[in-house]
């Protein structure tokens, strides 16, 4: 009788067994000549070779199912236990979804714009994704880092925005710098919370596997096989842009994020680093450019409204 022992690594094991492992049972009742034995993050199994193998194979697919999907029904379960070659390679190119977030939901593009933002991604190291508030920009680019590292195309994801106020004045902020700083970094920690079970967000980020700190801590800093993102980029200084762009390191994914209209600089003197950018890079290969407008806006239908409202406020409707 041969005996392997499988570990399981960046999923919590009670996602595969299920509770009260009604999973781990399933299993063992589709392979019943094989005797599996769970302990913690390893799976003892024992049998002939050729059911191992075949196990193994099966096992690993489950993982990567969980990892990628953040739950497994009984249905999956069985689906990937019996796919075959076309069957399994079928099922991942029909899929448009980006990632499964929390509780099995499918975040995937939902305008034209948005596919676009994705498929620029795909083409270009850099991306500047441009448009108001709503239309999806944050998200999306979350979404696609989320994927990177879960296909692990790359190994970490830095999330970074400039610390300034909206208009407002915050004050003496009580707490360590972590504390003072998380309340800019919120929008970013919202839609990680979407993709991203509670417990392995803490995990990798307690293993600075994903990064989220404001643009100034980006100084100094080489950025390899990152995938990168500047959320609310008009709020950037000319310097703070051109130290953020050439922070670019080997096998890295930028995107840039923000609305030219929503320029919150202290010094009415001072000019947004995204503007300048749009303007310096516009005819530089490989670098893509997306512009979003109302139409894409994905939020409460009165977003769009009060967008189009402002804009004929501003003489620009």
């Amino acid at each position: 009788m041969n005996e392997i022992i499988l570990e399981i690594e960046n999923v919590n094991p009670v996602d595969i067994y299920g509770e009260h492992n009604i999973n781990l049972e399933l299993i063992r009742s589709l392979y019943p000549k094989l005797k599996l034995i769970a302990r913690g993050n390893q799976l003892k199994i024992m049998g002939e070779e050729d059911l191992i193998v075949d196990f193994e194979r099966r096992f690993n697919d489950i993982v990567d199912y969980v990892s990628q999907h953040n739950y497994l029904p009984e249905n999956e379960l069985e689906r990937i236990i019996f796919a075959d070659e076309y069957d399994r390679k079928a099922y991942k190119e029909n899929d448009d979804t980006l990632v499964h977030g929390v509780g099995g939901k499918r975040i995937k593009a939902l305008t034209e714009n948005q596919k676009k933002l994705i498929k620029s991604s795909d083409n270009n190291d850099l991306v500047f994704a441009v448009g108001p508030a709503g239309t999806g920009k944050t998200y999306v680019s979350v979404a696609l880092a989320v994927r990177a590292l879960k296909n692990k195309e790359v190994r970490k994801i830095i999330l970074t925005r400039p610390a300034v106020e909206a208009g407002e004045n915050l004050g003496f902020l009580p707490g360590d710098m972590k504390e003072k700083l998380d309340p800019y970094m919120q929008p970013l920690y919202d839609a990680l919370r979407d993709m991203i079970p509670h417990e392995k967000l803490e995990m990798l980020i307690e293993k600075q596997i994903i990064q989220i700190a404001p643009l100034a801590f980006m100084r100094g800093r080489t950025l390899d096989n990152a995938f990168v993102i500047l959320d609310e980029a008009q709020n950037t200084t000319q310097g703070q842009m051109k130290m953020f762009l050439t922070r670019m390191g080997k096998h890295a994914k930028f995107i840039v994020t923000g609305d030219p209209e929503q320029v919150d600089l202290p010094y009415k003197h001072q000019k947004s680093g995204l503007k300048e950018a749009i303007v310096a890079l516009d005819n530089e290969k490989g670098i893509g450019f997306i512009y979003l407008d109302d139409k894409d806006v994905v939020r409460h239908k009165l977003v769009k409204q009060i967008i189009n409202a402002y804009k004929k406020i501003d003489g620009n409707g």
